[in-house]
C-alpha cells in the first residue's frame, strides 16, 4: 500500500489534474518563467550586439588600433629547411642542397623585375616615402617601392641559379619582421646587418659579400602600412654569401640589425634584432 501511495504522489506531482500542475505549476506560471528567460536572454543578446558594434566603430580596416610597440623587430633567413636554423649540405650530393636553391627561388620570385615594375613604384632612394592621410580621407591603398631581385646580384640567382651552394659559397637572404608605422635608422642613416661568427668559431666564417652593398635596408621601403593598407608591399631584403668558410665543421654565425634607433636585444627577448644559425658545409665523397 506504501508503494502504491508513492507511486499516485508521483503521478501527481507530474501532472495533477484537479489542480491542472505540471510539475507543480500552472500553464500560466510556467508561461511566465518562459517569457521571463526569452526577454532576459533578448536582453543579454541585445547588450553583447550592443557592446561589439561600439567596439567595432573603434577600429580601422586598414590599421590595428592597437598593437605592442616593438623596440627591435624580429629577423629571419632563408632559406630555412626546418626550425632549427640549419644549412647542412654536402657539395658532391646535389640532392642535399638543390632543395636549398629551389627554396631561395621560390622565396625571390615576388622580386623579379617584371613583377616588380606592374605592381610597385620606382622611388626615392635614401629618404622615407611617407603617404599621410588627409583628415579621415584615407590615402588607401598606398603605393610601394621596388625591390628587384637584381639588386641582390650574386645572390639573385640570376647569374647562379645554385646561389652559390653548388661551389660552396652560399647566399643567405635576410629580412626583418614587418612592424606598422616603424621608421627604422634617423638622421638618413639607414640600417644595415652584419654578421659573424660565434666567439668559438671566428676563424672559420672567412669572408662574407654583402648585397646590397653594406648590407643596408633602404630608407624608401619604410613605414610599412600594413597588409590591407599597403597590398603590394616588397619587404627589403638583405644576401649574404659566404666566399671562403671552413669545411667539414659546423660554423655558428649570428647576424643581427644595426641602426642608431634600434636597440639590440631585450629583457623580453634577448634575441629580438638577431638570427643565428649553423652552416656545414661538407666536401667529403
Amino acid at each position: 500500500m506504501a508503494k502504491d501511495g508513492e507511486k499516485s504522489e508521483w503521478k501527481e506531482f507530474i501532472w495533477n489534474p484537479r489542480t491542472r500542475e505540471f510539475l507543480g505549476r500552472t500553464a500560466s506560471s510556467w508561461g511566465l518563467i518562459l517569457l521571463f528567460y526569452v526577454v532576459f536572454y533578448i536582453f543579454l543578446a541585445g547588450m553583447f550586439a550592443l557592446t561589439m558594434y561600439v567596439m567595432l566603430q573603434t577600429l580601422d580596416d586598414h590599421k590595428p588600433t592597437w598593437q605592442d610597440r616593438l623596440s627591435t623587430p624580429g629577423m629571419v633567413i632563408r632559406p630555412k629547411a626546418d626550425e632549427t636554423f640549419e644549412i647542412v649540405y654536402n657539395i658532391h650530393n646535389t640532392e642535399s642542397w638543390d632543395m636549398y636553391a629551389q627554396a631561395l627561388d621560390k622565396f625571390l620570385s615576388p622580386y623579379n623585375n617584371s613583377v616588380q615594375a606592374q605592381k610597385n613604384d620606382e622611388c626615392t632612394p635614401d629618404q622615407y616615402f611617407v603617404q599621410e592621410d588627409s583628415g579621415d580621407v584615407k590615402n588607401n591603398p598606398k603605393r610601394s617601392c621596388q625591390f628587384n631581385r637584381t639588386i641582390l646580384e650574386d645572390c639573385s640567382g640570376m647569374n647562379d641559379r645554385y646561389y652559390g651552394y653548388e661551389s660552396g659559397k652560399p647566399c643567405i637572404i635576410i629580412k626583418l619582421n614587418r612592424v606598422i608605422g616603424m621608421l627604422p635608422g634617423k638622421d638618413g642613416q639607414a640600417p644595415y646587418v652584419t654578421c659573424g661568427a660565434k666567439r668559438e668559431d671566428t676563424e672559420k666564417i672567412g669572408e662574407l659579400l654583402y648585397f646590397p652593398p653594406n648590407g643596408t635596408f633602404n630608407l624608401m621601403y619604410y613605414p610599412y602600412y600594413g597588409k590591407k593598407a599597403q597590398v603590394n608591399y616588397s619587404q627589403p631584403l638583405v644576401a649574404v654569401k659566404f666566399l671562403n668558410i671552413t669545411a667539414n665543421q659546423d660554423v655558428n654565425i649570428e647576424c643581427k640589425i644595426n641602426a642608431n634607433n634600434i636597440p639590440i636585444g631585450s629583457e623580453r627577448d634577448k634575441f629580438a634584432g638577431r638570427v643565428s644559425f649553423k652552416l656545414r658545409i661538407n666536401t667529403n665523397n
